[in-house]
């Protein structure tokens, strides 16, 4: 039976309003607008992509690594290219840039050498015959990727799912057009068939209606957490495998025992990469009454030696948020803090100088009647807790409704570990905050989302799990 087109033809030659714009935010200039596609466009994209399953799903690994190794070779021969891009369009300085990029490539290497024998057939041991589980795709996988690691987002969900035999349609974020059109081109310099992956550049509505299109089998997103429990509920309605890597307020706990100096330098980097803008930063350091008031000075120190500039330039240390209205919103979350009864030590206020910047801020005395104390501040914002004991930082860690990640600092890693084992959150680290490896698996929990990206758990998101039974033994009488 012929499939019907999932957009009604009434409205398929109108196009929306242009909702996908390159500004720079270290100077607010509008560098290039691009339209959304109209719903006749978008039909035959997934139609498409759904046609270029019904051979990718065929393919070998081998024949599938070819084509994902040289798209990573791509991305590590046009580093510094692709990471000019994201620096003008998300304002990420250009090291951080060029360093997402080059971990993206590695993403790609790691699952085509690797995805064979993470989908490798599992023996089991029944009473009677034989058995094994065998992995096979599920078809074409709905992307929706934020803006804050435009390529690492991309290449996190494109390695694995298409060295597993799906296909991908993406929507990115509307702030960086530029860096998922790059991506899109590099699949097709790779030599990848037609429709393999699909860079969608869609309204917000079209979205909505590609969730409950019969050619999707899964959808994946990274976002807000009022953006994933839409999509996850639209998801559920129609019965799709989801994965929701939302936001995160991770505990940077530092115990009495802890190498301060070692510390700080993971407490400014934790909270300041990025500008601040990562689902995985520190936000909320929680340090025993021992150490509070050294550690506090000393991280002040760290922050107030940050100098804001272009983030092209590679002396910057303090690069802009993402957008004008990313710097608005963030200004009007400490207000409402402090009016709450938190107190300002360092910063609060926007920087006097063209473009997003804002003053790397450091907040204390929120209280649990507070509305920061349960919030996301997506930027250089950092909560300072002062605790009595080991106790009462794990308890405090615990009283959060995000769970993505967390840090403990101290001299006894056997402590350490112990403690990260008491902490609610999909991963922890122990005098570190390093997640950049594709081994790692990657995800939360609670408000944070839940699946894993990364590592042999990523790849085993979006792949039917087939139990095969063999044995001539005789029907039960």
């Amino acid at each position: 039976m012929k499939k019907l087109p999932i957009f009604s033809s009434s409205v398929a030659k109108t196009k929306t309003a242009a909702a996908y714009q390159s500004v720079d935010p270290n100077t607010g200039k509008v560098v290039k607008t691009f339209e959304t596609l109209t719903d006749d466009q978008l039909e035959e994209k997934i139609a498409g992509a759904a046609l270029c399953y019904e051979t990718w799903r065929h393919t070998s690994y081998a024949e599938r690594a070819v084509i994902v190794t040289k798209a990573a070779k791509i991305l590590h021969d046009r580093a510094d290219e692709l990471a000019h891009l994201a620096t003008l369009e998300m304002g990420k300085r250009i090291s951080e840039a060029r360093g997402e990029v080059e971990f993206s490539s590695q993403i790609m290497y790691y699952y085509a050498e690797n995805a064979e024998r993470f989908l490798a057939a599992v023996e089991l041991n029944p009473i009677f015959g034989e058995a094994h589980m065998e992995s096979s795709p599920l078809g074409v996988i709905f992307c929706v990727e934020p803006w804050n690691f435009p390529y690492y987002q991309l290449a996190r969900v494109a390695g694995p799912q298409l060295m597993a035999g799906n296909v991908l349609v993406v929507k990115h974020a509307g702030i960086v057009p530029q860096c998922a059109i790059a991506f899109e081109q590099i699949w097709a310099e790779a030599a990848a068939p037609a429709g393999l992956y699909t860079n969608l550049l869609i309204s917000h509505d079209q979205s909505d209606r590609i969730v409950d299109n019969s050619r999707i089998r899964g959808v994946a997103l990274t976002g807000g957490t009022a953006a994933g429990k839409r999509v996850a509920a639209r998801a559920g309605q129609n019965l799709k495998i989801s994965s929701m890597e939302l936001g995160g307020s991770d505990a940077f706990i530092v115990l009495e025992d802890a190498d301060l100096a070692h510390t700080v330098k993971w407490a400014v980097w934790g909270r300041m990469y990025n500008a601040g803008q990562t689902c995985c930063a520190a936000k909320r350091f929680i340090v025993v009454e021992e150490l509070a008031d050294e550690f506090l000075e000393k991280f002040t120190a760290a922050f107030m030696e940050l100098k804001p500039g272009d983030p092209l330039d590679e002396t910057t240390t303090l690069g802009p948020l993402s957008t004008e209205s990313a710097l608005i919103a963030l200004i009007k979350q400490v207000d409402e803090a402090v009016d709450h009864g938190a107190k300002v030590l360092l910063g609060g206020k926007r920087i006097d100088r063209p473009g997003a910047f804002m003053e790397p801020t450091i907040l204390t005395d929120v209280e649990s009647g507070n509305p920061a104390f349960r919030d996301e501040f997506f930027g250089p914002v950092a909560m300072f807790f002062r605790v009595k004991d080991e106790e009462a930082a794990i308890a405090l860690a615990n009283d959060s409704d995000y769970g993505l990640g967390g840090s403990v600092f101290t001299k006894d890693i056997d402590r350490g570990k112990r403690l990260a084992s008491r902490i609610d959150t999909g991963m922890m680290f122990v005098n570190n905050i390093s997640w950049s490896d594709a081994e790692l698996p990657f995800g939360g929990i609670k408000s944070s989302g839940y699946g894993r990206e990364l590592g042999d758990m990523g790849i085993q998101q979006f792949v039917n799990k087939k139990l095969v039974r063999t044995g001539s033994f005789d029907a039960p009488e």
